[in-house]
């Protein structure tokens, strides 16, 4: 069965609209692909390169994070020559030459380009610097090969890539694996796929705060769930179940090579305490006598090939006069020599290859040579990083030797590499282990089940259910709820649990009101003819960073339309008034702010209010209400705002927080609920709050008399409902206890 297949029977086994639907939360890159049979793809692959080509086909936009030496190029390639048509590859300079030999391998010509007017049917290869060459020319697919360049390379090709080719149909970057905490990163490869601009991606899954961008907690999984829809990242074919065996790396060994100097700081008698780039040239520079001869010292001592890393030009000149059978491989080499000095060093000829991270460092296969030297360190782990996996990948036989050459005042650069390698190395494991399931699953090896819990709990004149309240309010008889009232959670993604079924989960407006018309639909079947639903809203701002504008959307009025198109009748609405000083002060609205009345007025808005949205189900009541409040209550509950609502007056909602979250849970305050309560229902009347959160709603109404039914999707949440729950019950009978003495 096709991996399409696959996907379209997942699609298919549902049980109901409501199960298709949150199908459709799932925030992940839809295939915009091609579909071809297993038996179309060359054996030459592994099983899992094999599937990967397929699953990249299939997307049509994707990325292959892969470690060193699983076979990207050929991956690649195989993807371009199913893609037909004009492909592009697009590469270092120094891995040009070698994609051409890979592609033999499978039988595909790869044509070495200089410009649009070389492109023909089939496929091709340049290098980034040539991109301004390419603009205008019509293609079918593109490959950006190493594409961790596009958050290192500068801005103007950058800004090219991104301009002139990311509407491209079929796109497919390959690179080493990203760190998850790399935002710019992972936003550039999204935002040139096609797959989500770094705003949109910000804004979906990150949050903000005095240590600058981090994953919001309950964005955890979605987070990764979203980058496995586009994205494959792995460091053995063994991380998506295939077999790891024949992936093994052979035993690599740093060795410290400390150069002593007697350069020191104005004032200093020690080595160290470098600052800045200009005293780290200036030790280098003197040093360069004394590393030369401790590298060359090492390099003609060494049985087999060696690469020498360089930083400075001065180095690598000297150090390449300094090593016997040796070749230095320079930036303003003519592109067919660059070429021709690789050749000589794969082949044998050349036993010595010097050059710098920034030519050779990314995507080469050397693994004929198993010693390498670097003539001092610069802080990019990434940069070392690579130069190391250039021998040190799968299909090294030998073990391999890093020598690196510092001087006495680096040594606290090398340690500070060594502590990025460290985080690195977690951190990128983090994302293989974070992202297999929803991997596994995008291959075809897996299946996704939204599994939520339900639960039911209840107490004297309550109930609580754990759970969805779409699903659990099917518990629910017709015509069996007398008042509803309730806070739904507003457009806040990921700020209160992960899972498409949270209403708050949504994209956009568009998308929570797709899921609120089924809970909308359900209320009115559970309601009682005549009597009423009481929706506490606010209007829901908008930010330069997750909308473009400041402003407001007008989520108060929608919601009215949707009651109303879904036959409730639209009964009245109270707005209760708000303190502007401490909403200034919770939200740092620019609106509020003393300092605009100063600056400028044109951005200062009120204060934004709280409503109480009351719905009438058609028909006639059958048991008329008759409210327990005196005329007067009635004169100040009539106005059209109600005021003396004390924003405090809640809840506690700490024991109800948890690690993950990132926003405190609000509840609604519990003198609204009373008087919401006590106006529109009778005692021994039944309440119904379908998003109970930490039981606010049914603490009320157990107080007032009422019995209550809840419903909460959080366990958290629904623990702390319990015991609130529990509480205002034993504070009843308590009550009528002193009342009966």
């Amino acid at each position: 069965m096709s991996l399409l297949a696959i996907m379209l029977n997942a699609a298919m086994n549902t049980s109901d609209g409501y199960s298709d639907f949150l199908a459709t939360k799932r925030i992940v890159s839809l295939a915009s692909g091609i579909e071809i049979n297993p038996s179309q793809i060359s054996q030459v692959l592994y099983d899992f390169q094999q599937d990967i080509v397929r699953w990249a086909l299939h997307r049509g936009r994707a990325a292959v994070f892969a470690d060193c030496g699983l076979g990207k190029t050929l991956i690649q390639l195989e993807w371009a020559g199913h893609v037909g048509g004009r492909v592009l590859i697009v590469a270092p300079l120094s891995v040009n030459e070698q994609t051409v030999r890979e592609g033999k391998k499978l039988g595909l010509e790869v044509k070495n380009v200089r410009d649009k007017s070389d492109v023909t049917d089939g496929i091709s290869i340049t290098n980034y610097e040539m991109m301004r060459h390419f603009i205008g020319c019509p293609l079918d697919g593109i490959v950006l090969d190493e594409s961790s360049i596009l958050k290192s390379i500068d801005g103007k090709i950058r800004k090219l890539l991104l301009e002139h080719f990311a509407d491209i149909p079929m796109r497919l970057c390959c690179t080493a694996t990203p760190c998850p905490n790399d935002i710019a990163e992972i936003a550039n490869h999204s935002q040139f796929l096609g797959i989500m601009q770094r705003v949109e991606m910000l804004a979906s899954f990150f949050v903000h705060d005095q240590d600058g961008w981090r994953l919001r907690g309950h964005a955890y999984k979605p987070f990764y769930r979203w980058l496995a829809s586009w994205a494959m990242a792995l460091k053995n074919p063994a991380d998506l179940g295939y077999d790891g065996s024949r992936f093994f790396l052979p035993p690599l060994t740093i060795h410290d090579e400390i150069v002593p100097t007697e350069w020191r700081r104005p004032g200093h008698l020690f080595p160290g305490g470098l600052h800045g780039i200009t005293d780290r040239i200036a030790v280098r520079r003197t040093s360069v006598d004394d590393r030369v001869e401790a590298a060359a010292d090492i390099a003609n001592r060494a049985s087999g090939q060696v690469i020498v890393w360089c930083g400075l030009n001065q180095e690598s000149d000297a150090v390449s006069d300094a090593i016997a059978d040796s070749e230095n491989l320079q930036g303003n080499d003519e592109s067919e020599k660059k070429i021709a000095i690789i050749r000589r060093f794969l082949s044998g000829e050349t036993r010595v290859l010097v050059t710098k991270p920034k030519i050779a460092g990314f995507g080469m296969n050397f693994q004929n040579a198993s010693t390498m030297i670097f003539m001092g360190l610069s802080d990019s782990w990434e940069s070392y990083y690579q130069c190391i996996r250039r021998c040190w990948r799968y299909g090294q036989t030998q073990p391999v030797n890093v020598h690196i050459v510092v001087t006495d005042h680096e040594e606290e650069i090398v340690d500070n590499v060594r502590r990025k390698e460290v985080e690195g190395e977690k951190l990128s494991s983090e994302i293989i282990a974070s992202a297999k399931e929803y991997e596994m699953e995008e291959l075809g090896k897996m299946r996704h089940q939204e599994v939520c819990d339900s639960k039911e709990f209840s107490g004297d004149g309550w109930n609580l259910y754990q759970g969805d309240c779409v699903d659990e309010m099917k518990r629910l008889d017709d015509d069996s709820i007398d008042l509803s009232v309730f806070s739904p959670p507003f457009l806040a993604l990921y700020t209160y649990s992960a899972t498409e079924r949270d209403l708050g989960n949504c994209r956009n407006q568009e998308s929570f009101f797709d899921h609120f018309r089924f809970v909308i639909d359900d209320l009115m079947r559970v309601t009682k003819p005549g009597r009423l639903c009481c929706v506490h809203v606010a209007q829901v701002p908008t930010t330069l960073v997750n909308h473009g504008v400041i402003g407001i959307k007008d989520f108060r009025g929608q919601t009215i339309s949707e009651f109303i198109d879904r036959d409730w009748i639209y009964h009245g609405e109270v707005v209760i008034d708000k303190d502007p000083q401490a909403q200034a002060i919770r939200t740092h609205s620019k609106g509020l702010l003393f300092v605009q009345l100063k600056k400028d007025a044109s951005w200062l808005r009120p204060a934004m209010a709280d409503y109480i949205l009351v719905f009438r189900k058609p028909g006639e009541n059958a048991v008329p209400i008759h409210p327990d409040i005196s005329n007067d209550q009635w004169i100040e509950w009539a106005r059209p705002i109600w005021y003396g609502i004390r924003e405090s007056d809640t809840l506690n909602a700490a024991e109800a927080r948890s690690d993950e979250d990132d926003r405190h849970v609000c509840p609604l305050q519990l003198g609204t609920i009373e008087r919401v309560v006590r106006l529109w229902s009778n005692r021994g009347d039944t309440v119904l709050s379908p998003f109970a959160g930490i039981g606010s709603e049914g603490y009320v109404s157990i107080q007032q008399g009422r019995k209550f039914v809840g419903i909460e999707l959080k366990p958290l949440y629904a623990r702390t409902a319990i015991r609130n729950l529990r509480t205002a019950r034993a504070q009843l009978d308590s009550q009528l206890s002193l009342f009966r003495q």
